[in-house]
């Protein structure tokens, strides 16, 4: 394998280069045996060398424990996937009563329960999940239970509700206790107190002039706040993550059956024209690359980006971890693309767009917002271009330092109503265009969330 190792080490120092990457921990598992590569510094004002050990926010990722930790409730009978959530939750409140009785814990684990992506200016209060679902009648909803599929933080929220509870424990002790502790994995937490005496990546954000600041707060809200830790507070590193991988690639370690590890890779919605995957299974996001079956989750966090991906037929994982936006994710997807092809010789190859067609353009230009985030798509001089980024006024009103929106960037057409991203920080990702009866453009998908004509 030293040979592999050193080709892969080669492409993650070029890479970030490249994109501007600090640091970054990269591993992988092949034939049963792990790869680690461990590039640059955790922080460039205060330089520590990153290693297999180095603790990274992983974001998003962290919804993969989530639905474990559900999974190993429903393999005990205390939960049922098809139950009401208010089953378990009787205090949930929603904008519509009739969405509230009627969404399940399934709705929830593949993003079909028709919640917005998430809550936003929700930090006053003690900072709780409690407090966090107590304000969930705030959230704007996007369609009836079932209709479709959106990428919800707030959905996930609402799962680590669940698990408190069912299990009368705070979600990160009860999580420790379902999932991390008897599989050992003693360097993934989600409290700064556990996270400061370990070494640890720092996030930065890039400026237009090319600059580097030190991303705070370190996670994406501020420390103390609970409410966003199913969805996203989970601090792990690139050793403890593929200790992770073995067990989701395994037979359930006597903690969850292979059944039922097999059922959270198993398709439940389709997804259309997503770079994310082609399926929602429970708890990962399901993807064919050129005739292979791949499950994985990434996460955006401030300033660091996480990205976990299996193949399962191949006993195959890769992790990578980086600690720059915005291109940390353009660095991660590059890794993961390198992985496939050096170790698999799997060659992704990124569909080519349509010429630019006028008509089209001037149909899908406009505005499209979800709760905390706007969408702009413009047509002009023969070009099509979309830029994302946080509402001014949530910016303004925010203590806290937020990542830096991504500003205008060409998008091409693909056949259908879908679409790709063919430069900056969003490069290769795919979305769609969502359609009213009469025709009318109703809505795009980025990133699995559905964005909604203003």
């Amino acid at each position: 394998m030293s040979g592999e190792r050193e080709s892969l080490a080669a492409f993650v120092e070029t890479a970030a280069k490249e994109f501007g990457v600090p640091g970054a921990a990269v591993a992988v598992l092949t034939g049963g045996e792990e790869i680690h590569v461990g590039h640059g510094v955790t922080n460039v004002e205060h330089p520590l060398p990153i290693d297999e050990h180095t603790l990274f926010h992983l974001a998003s990722v962290s919804k993969t424990f989530t639905a474990t930790a559900l999974m190993r409730l429903v393999g005990q009978g205390r939960v049922d996937l098809g139950a009401p959530v208010r089953r378990y939750v009787p205090e949930l409140r929603l904008a519509d009563e009739e969405t509230a009785a009627r969404i399940t814990l399934l709705n929830l684990l593949n993003h079909t329960a028709g919640l917005d992506w998430n809550l936003v200016g929700t930090d006053e209060g003690d900072g709780s999940l409690a407090a966090f679902v107590g304000q969930l009648d705030r959230l704007p909803l996007i369609g009836p239970p079932g209709a479709r599929a959106s990428y919800s933080q707030a959905g996930y929220n609402l799962l680590g509700r669940v698990v408190e509870n069912v299990t009368g424990l705070p979600f990160e002790q009860a999580l420790a206790e379902l999932v991390l502790q008897p599989l050992g994995l003693s360097d993934t937490v989600f409290d700064l107190d556990d996270v400061v005496v370990r070494r640890f990546a720092v996030g930065h954000n890039r400026a237009e002039d090319g600059s580097l600041t030190l991303a705070r707060p370190w996670k994406s809200r501020r420390a103390g706040l609970r409410g966003n830790n199913p969805g996203g507070g989970v601090v792990s590193s690139a050793s403890d993550l593929l200790r992770w991988a073995r067990f989701q690639l395994g037979d359930g370690e006597g903690l969850l059956t292979a059944g039922m590890l097999g059922r959270m890779k198993e398709p439940t919605v389709e997804l259309r024209g997503s770079t994310l995957g082609d399926a929602f299974g429970i708890g990962w996001f399901l993807r064919d690359v050129e005739g292979v079956r791949t499950v994985g989750h990434g996460g955006s966090g401030n300033g660091q980006f996480a990205e976990l991906l299996l193949v399962p037929e191949r006993d195959f994982a890769v992790v990578s971890l980086a600690n720059s936006g915005p291109d940390g994710h353009q660095f991660n997807q590059a890794v993961l693309k390198r992985a496939l092809e050096l170790f698999l010789d799997v060659v992704e190859r990124e569909p080519e767009p349509l010429p630019y067609d006028e008509e089209r353009a001037r149909e899908v230009a406009g505005r499209y917002e979800i709760d905390a985030m706007n969408l702009d798509i413009a047509a002009e001089d023969g070009r099509l271009t979309l830029a994302v980024g946080i509402k001014p006024e949530i910016r303004a009103a925010s203590d806290a330092e937020m990542p830096p929106d991504h500003p205008a960037a060409a998008i091409g057409f693909l056949p259908g109503d879908e679409y790709i991203v063919v430069e900056g920080g969003l490069k290769g990702q795919r979305g769609c265009f969502s359609r009213a009866e009469d025709g009318r453009v109703t809505g795009v998908d980025l990133a699995g969330r559905l964005f909604s004509r203003a």
